[in-house]
């Protein structure tokens, strides 16, 4: 039978025998019973397998009629795939504005071969002539962190297609429930489960999800080499959260959408960057994403960075952190990182699921706070 993302999450992992339990058990253990040889045995040692790796790589993979590999964090599935990809190609053709993490670490790659050249990923012109350099990897976020900015998958992913490049399509704003990046010709999708796909702020783990079953057998074997393996308990919990990610993202992205609405009207408010607002890509990111833009915006306002810190701490109820995607709202000015090439006045918000009306309220005062 047929069903929706929602109710393929919920029963992914059913067990239908009598006395089953609903809810796959924490297995903690790092060892397993093997008498004969390891590679007649399913499970042997706790960095190789997991049930629980297992609950959560069937759920996800699930959402995008593929397979999955967790890893330790975001950034450890990153690490993992410029590894496997890098056997192909050392050049990585990547979207300009996209999280800083990211290019941190393909930069950090350069001493083993690894290049990294930036671009402008709308226009389509710069990054078919930057893939024809050399053998490259096409690395793109969408909406992208933290200008929120939508990029077009299906013609970004032709011109990977053309070039003979493999496309990595960063997926951790929107998740595989409001955008489908493997349908569109990426080779393999990047999460940061940490994020709004487990979305309660309690665990860092991250994931990668390929058609290519080469590729994911690489996937597994850096993840067992380098050992950035999840722990049972955050897996557990990621998997917890993801059955409920249907539901929390719809409300998150409806909410989002009333605030940065909201904000494009205030008087101190100078620019929002919102999927669903810019008029150049609004019909490209209804197209892409035509249930919701995910929980992320971000917006500047007038007074630079001193009215930015200034916001942020007279909020009563978006919290002052980074990271984002959890069913709290939160903020933070995203200049205060070293790294970060955000205008020193920009905040980026993240919705969680308080009532809408509430956290409008709430900006009101904050922004009333700012005087003028």
């Amino acid at each position: 039978m047929d069903t929706s993302p929602a109710t393929r999450l919920l029963h992914a992992n059913d067990h239908p025998e009598e006395g089953a339990p609903i809810v796959e058990p924490i297995f903690s253990t790092s060892l397993y019973r093997m008498a004969g040889a390891p590679e007649d045995a399913e499970r042997f040692y706790g960095r190789y397998h997991s049930p629980n790796w297992t609950a959560l790589e069937t759920a996800l993979g699930g959402l995008e009629d593929a397979s999955a590999v967790a890893f330790a964090s975001g950034l450890g599935a990153a690490h993992a795939l410029i590894l496997a990809l890098g056997e192909r190609a050392k050049r990585f053709v990547v979207a300009r504005d996209s999280y800083f993490g990211a290019r941190k670490l393909l930069d950090a790659m350069r001493p083993f071969g690894v290049e990294a050249v930036p671009v402008d990923c709308a226009d389509h012109d710069a990054v078919r002539a930057a893939l024809a350099g050399a053998p490259s990897v096409l690395w793109v976020e969408t909406p992208s962190n933290p200008y929120l900015i939508v990029f077009d998958l299906a013609a970004l992913g032709e011109l990977a297609a053309a070039a003979g490049a493999p496309m990595v399509v960063d997926n951790t704003t929107a998740t595989a429930v409001l955008q489908r990046p493997l349908d569109l010709g990426a080779t393999a999708c990047l999460v940061s489960l940490t994020k709004a796909t487990s979305g309660h702020s309690d665990v860092v783990l991250g994931a990668v999800t390929s058609r290519d079953r080469a590729l994911v057998e690489q996937l597994e074997g850096w993840r067992i080499a380098a050992g950035a393996i999840p722990g049972p308990f955050e897996t557990w919990l990621a998997h917890r959260g993801l059955r409920t990610l249907p539901l929390r993202i719809a409300r998150q992205s409806a909410t989002a959408a009333l605030v940065a609405r909201y904000l494009a009207e205030h008087p101190r408010v100078t620019a929002v960057h919102y999927p669903g607002l810019d008029p150049r890509t609004a019909e490209l990111a209804h197209r892409q994403m035509p249930d919701g833009c995910g929980p992320l915006l971000s917006f500047e306002v007038a007074g630079g960075a001193a009215a930015a810190d200034a916001l942020v701490r007279a909020s009563r109820l978006f919290v002052a952190a980074t990271s984002f995607g959890g069913v709290e709202s939160s903020w933070e000015r995203r200049a205060r990182w070293a790294s970060e090439t955000a205008a020193e006045g920009l905040v980026r918000a993240s919705c969680g699921i308080e009532e809408p009306d509430d956290l409008v309220a709430d900006l009101e005062q904050a922004l009333a706070s700012l005087g003028g």
